[in-house]
């Protein structure tokens, strides 16, 4: 509990123990004006003790020009029950909307919380060598290329590269997973994991500013910034029933007793009632308070959410289009197969490592990872990436392409065609083809449960869009049950196909909201086209964190469906509190405008609501951690697909 969470209580009660007391006087003093003064004393007191805060708002806000508000509803219908003579029930109302405003404040702190944790991720300095000696420096003062030594115990500073020691970190707070990773020399680390067990000397290849813990509380930060149209709507909302209200009840307080003759006591007092009745107070607290509690659910999963519009959008997503490499599969490829043509196996191998040596590409790593030998860089010249074809290289002398069959056709090579399931990088040699490498994928282990997961959380259709060729995505899409795939797609290519996709659906269901799941690098184009851009496994990726308006901690497909569980857990609470607040108080409106419903009635309708909708709202914060281990190995085994072997 905050100080100001704590005074607010202890003045609730006192003026709660004085409300008692002016309620039981004229039931243990004699009638007469010495009990009614003293009567009247307690309630001006116990008033006074918890509404001043309010008054004085209420004050300074019509000084500024900003009249209609809830501290200005809450003054004239309190200060109005006790012109009247009504007391306990101008005191009433003003404590019971103020228990409101600090159950608000602990729910808002409750949610705040869950995502203000990751600012523990943020560590306040680095031990950084210099002139031989450890010493403790600010964060901003640390240069790339600098060691660092984290000792067990402490934060991860800023990214980096192990440059020796061996220890287990804990990215709990990062990816929301429990189990530790074990971290050795020439591994990247980031920053915000805690250093468990040895020592670890890291070289910085990021300044503080640039690493993946600032990006990450930058994120957090200015998550709120971003309103659902749900929020904008209360906002709009409240900005013209305000002053309507006021005067409704105006109208009401002067208008009937004119037609009808009756005392303007009873008219007034009606119209007070109405004006405490109102107060959109369970509106204007409760929805962003919705939300909030999504995004703090979700941060628990280890789900960076940008802001609630994307929560909302992420609830209305009826399609999901996924990038199929190191999203729903490793991308942990490896050789499979050698088909050499004129030439050996070995050398085949030999000089596909050698023109994909200088590439960072999966496919160019698992050949070089079969070739397992050193590469002579002196032999190679020239090489060139030609994007999304393959490589181009002098080696020996002679000129050497390898990549994929539309490579072949550009250049007119004949080649033959491998007709099996995975990726093949063809090879010539002088424009003549010496054979190809046949290297495969693997599915992640929880890629088909989040399929299924999905569809059965409203996602209407699924969709794979690959650069791979046609036998090896038809191949993925059919273990994991997926709607539709295209394949052997450029980068534009998939921007055009997600475009075919929105113009489909928005003519079937303007409301309907596509999302992309990619890694967040090479797909930034289309996580920008759609209307939600998940980044897939965007721990420690930079362009994830900058391209995507949602961002999965760990490479887990499953986190999609939580973070569609939680966006359509939140998006209904929130549509639960606004039918439930309108609903009631239209209702209870109408019988104060009557004369049915009398103050009592009034603080059930503003505080008694609010109450009830922000204790709804908090339940978005409830949410179930999904854990990948309780896949059954059964499971595993049935949908783990393309089994390979290296050479």
């Amino acid at each position: 509990m905050t100080k100001k969470q704590r005074k607010l209580l202890n003045r609730i009660i006192v003026a709660a123990i004085l409300f008692i007391a002016g309620m039981i006087i004229p039931h243990i003093l004699p009638e007469n004006s010495i009990t009614t003064y003293v009567e009247f004393a307690v309630f001006l007191a116990s008033y006074a003790i918890i509404g001043w805060d309010i008054i004085w708002k209420a004050i300074c806000n019509i000084r500024q020009g900003q009249v209609f508000d809830e501290n200005f509803l809450m003054m004239v219908s309190t200060v109005g029950a006790f012109i009247l003579g009504e007391h306990s029930e101008g005191v009433a109302v003003m404590l019971f909307y103020q228990i409101g405003e600090w159950f608000q404040s602990y729910a808002v702190s409750k949610s705040r919380k869950s995502i203000t944790s990751l600012m523990d991720i943020r560590p306040d300095y680095a031990n950084v060598e210099r002139d031989g000696k450890l010493v403790e420096v600010d964060l901003d003062e640390v240069q790339i290329g600098e060691i660092i030594t984290v000792k067990p115990g402490e934060k991860i500073p800023i990214d980096g590269i192990v440059v020796s020691g061996i220890s287990m970190l804990d990215t709990s707070a990062l990816t929301g997973e429990s189990l530790p990773r074990e971290i050795e020399e020439g591994m990247e680390v980031i920053s915000g994991c805690i250093n468990q067990s040895g020592i670890l000397k890291i070289k910085t290849t990021k300044e503080f500013g640039e690493s993946t813990v600032a990006k990450i509380l930058d994120l957090v930060e200015n998550s709120s910034e971003k309103k659902a149209r749900t929020e904008n709507f209360i906002t709009r909302f409240a900005k013209y029933y305000t002053p309507i209200v006021v005067f409704a009840a105006l109208a009401l307080a002067i208008i009937p007793p004119l037609v009808t003759g009756d005392a303007f006591s009873e008219w007034v007092y009606r119209a007070l009632t109405f004006l405490v009745i109102s107060c959109p107070c369970a509106l204007v607290i409760s929805i962003p308070l919705s939300f909030f509690g999504g995004l703090g659910g979700a941060s628990k999963c280890g789900v960076l959410i940008k802001g609630s519009n994307y929560l909302e959008a992420l609830a209305n997503t009826q399609i999901i289009v996924f990038d199929k490499t190191g999203t729903l599969t490793k991308g942990s490829f490896a050789v499979s197969k050698i088909h050499a043509k004129d030439i050996s196996n070995e050398q085949l191998l030999e000089i596909a490592a050698y023109a994909e040596s200088y590439s960072t590409h999966p496919i160019s790593q698992s050949i070089k990872h079969a070739y397992n030998k050193e590469i002579n860089n002196s032999r190679i010249q020239n090489v060139q990436e030609i994007a999304g074809h393959g490589v181009s290289a002098v080696i020996d002398d002679k000129t050497v392409l390898a990549g994929n069959a539309k490579l072949m056709n550009r250049e007119h090579i004949q080649y033959e065609p491998c007709t099996e399931a995975g990726t093949v990088i063809y090879v010539a040699i002088d424009n003549k083809f010496v054979g190809y490498i046949l290297i495969e994928d693997e599915i992640k282990d929880d890629a088909p449960f989040a399929i299924k997961e999905l569809k059965a959380n409203g996602i209407k259709q699924t969709v794979m869009l690959t650069g791979d060729n046609d036998a090896v995505g038809k191949k993925v899409a059919k273990k994991l049950g997926l709607d539709k795939v295209y394949t052997q797609l450029l980068p534009a290519d998939k921007v055009a196909h997600v475009e075919e996709l929105l113009q489909s659906l928005h003519q079937t269901n303007p409301k309907g909201k596509l999302a992309f799941v990619g890694d967040g690098i090479n797909d930034a184009p289309v996580l920008a086209r759609a209307d939600v851009g998940i980044a897939m496994g965007g721990l420690g990726s930079d362009a994830a964190i900058e391209a995507a308006d949602v961002v999965l901690m760990t490479d887990e497909p499953s986190k999609i469906a939580t973070a569609k569980k939680i966006a359509r857990k939140t998006l209904a609470i929130a549509y639960e509190n606004i039918v439930f607040a309108i609903g009631i108080k239209l209702i209870v409106l109408a019988l104060g405008a009557l004369g049915f419903a009398s103050m009592w009635a009034a603080v059930f309708a503003d505080v008694g609501v609010s109450i009830i909708a922000i204790l709804n709202a908090i339940r978005a914060l409830n949410v179930n951690k999904y854990n990948t281990n309780s896949i059954s190995n059964t499971t595993k085994t049935n949908f783990s697909t393309v089994s390979y072997k290296t050479i």
